[in-house]
């Protein structure tokens, strides 16, 4: 698989190019949950379906930590890679390995103890508990797969190669699949079989990433003269790693608060939300890989030293970002019944219309969070992953304090309306930000 260099060439051909594979990989990775969900809904019920659902948020704040991590690593890569600065990039693999698998084992046996607690906090209803309890229990295994296979995804994108990852995915999905309609329908194992059909594939997954690393990319087979710890790369890591994961972290906090709000309203609004979410993070998808790999664009010219480029590259993304945000909001506002009613059965018309209502208000407003996305992007790429933290807190915050302060008069509407609203106040200083602030110098030197 050829490397894409996004120091040279046509600019709009290789973002596209490399974002694609982003794309398609992401869509797989939201097909692991999505496909429980599916199985469940149909097979076992709407308590299960809520216990699922409310699930799916509180694995994608836990995950996002470890995500946000290797996110960060790959920005450093990708700024080595424009530089041409081999060994510096194999001694920020040494490091990098060692530090994320540590968070991964602390994480895993800080989320096993406290799980009761998390129950708790997220307001989760008697008669959903039982399964979601069941549910979590199983689906924390799979944090160790997830960081594998991340760490090394992450890296091998920021070498300009995208394509392998998805290989990795696909394989895995499909397994995912196949277990799931095994587990569930057959096997009757309800939400644990969907667990373990999870688990199981994100495990299949991450030992394919291992060994394609290992046969094809010398590069990660780590020299012995470079297995050193140096504590500018050691600070520069963590720089950039843990500001993305905070940034990550406190997004999907925030998603995990509002889940908590919604919960509050019972299964029929938890079962509307758990579906409708799906369908909407599956919508705007793409605008957040292509954020993503114009975040690794930015990071390979910056490197290289290339200002000009970048701008032009920002001009470029902006365009595709709102061609496909226009397109993609038409879509969903017409079919958001039917997009449902995929996922449930035909006696779950309250579940449909409460989950239609949150889609007709977050389509109309995607060109927000697409253009969100790519402040993220550009901002962790320059260094200046800080910023991408302020963002998000505004974005969160103001969503948040929205939902709990106005949901006692309006409902769940204004828990819908509020979340657009924190994308156009981010975006608003994102954008102010830049224009008083072009110059491309890091807020820490790396």
């Amino acid at each position: 698989m050829k490397n894409i260099d996004m120091t040279s060439g046509s600019i709009s051909q290789k973002l596209v190019l490399f974002s694609l594979p982003l794309m398609a990989a992401n869509l797989l990775q939201q097909l692991y949950n999505l496909v429980d969900t599916w199985v469940v809904g149909k097979y076992v019920g709407s308590i299960a379906l809520a216990a699922v659902g409310s699930s799916y948020t509180l694995m994608t704040f836990l995950t996002s930590i470890l995500i946000g991590l290797c996110m960060g690593c790959s920005s450093f890569f990708a700024i080595q890679v424009g530089k041409k600065d081999w060994q510096k990039f194999e001694q920020g693999v040494f490091i990098s390995s060692i530090g994320i698998g540590l968070c991964t084992l602390v994480m895993y046996f800080l989320v096993s103890f406290g799980q009761t607690t998390i129950l708790h906090f997220l307001q989760v209803p008697k008669n959903v508990e039982g399964a979601m309890a069941t549910y979590v229990q199983i689906i924390f295994i799979g944090l160790f797969a997830t960081s594998i296979y991340n760490y090394f995804a992450n890296i091998l994108r920021a070498l300009g190669n995208s394509l392998l990852p998805l290989f990795g995915l696909a394989i895995s999905v499909v397994l995912n699949i196949f277990l799931d309609i095994l587990f569930v329908v057959p096997f009757q194992w309800g939400v644990a079989g969907a667990a373990w059909a999870t688990v199981l594939s994100q495990f299949v997954s991450a030992a394919f990433m291992l060994l394609v690393v290992w046969l094809k990319f010398p590069i990660f087979r780590v020299k012995q003269e470079n297995r050193i710890w140096s504590k500018d790369i050691l600070s520069s890591i963590l720089h950039l790693s843990f500001m993305t994961s905070l940034q990550q972290s406190i997004m999907n906090f925030g998603i995990l608060l509002i889940q908590g709000l919604v919960n509050s309203f019972g299964s029929i609004v938890m079962a509307a939300f758990a579906v409708a979410v799906k369908i909407d993070t599956l919508a705007y998808m793409p605008v957040q890989d292509f954020g993503n790999g114009f975040s690794l664009f930015v990071s390979q010219n910056y490197g290289a030293k290339q200002e000009k480029r970048i701008q032009d590259g920002l001009k470029v993304a902006i365009t595709w970002i709102v061609l496909f945000c226009v397109v993609i909001s038409v879509g969903v506002n017409i079919f958001s019944d039917s997009l449902m009613g995929l996922f449930l059965s035909d006696q779950s018309q309250a579940i449909i219309q409460v989950g239609s209502q949150y889609l007709h208000i977050e389509a109309t407003c995607y060109i927000g969070i697409g253009i969100l996305f790519l402040c993220y992007g550009y901002y962790r790429a320059i260094v200046k992953p800080g910023m991408s933290v302020i963002l998000t807190i505004l974005s969160l915050g103001t969503r948040v304090l929205l939902a709990y302060a106005c949901s006692p008069f309006f409902g769940v509407t204004a828990i819908w309306t509020a979340i657009p609203i924190g994308w156009f106040l981010a975006d608003f200083v994102g954008i102010l930000y830049y224009f008083k602030n072009k110059s491309l110098q890091a807020s820490k030197p790396i």
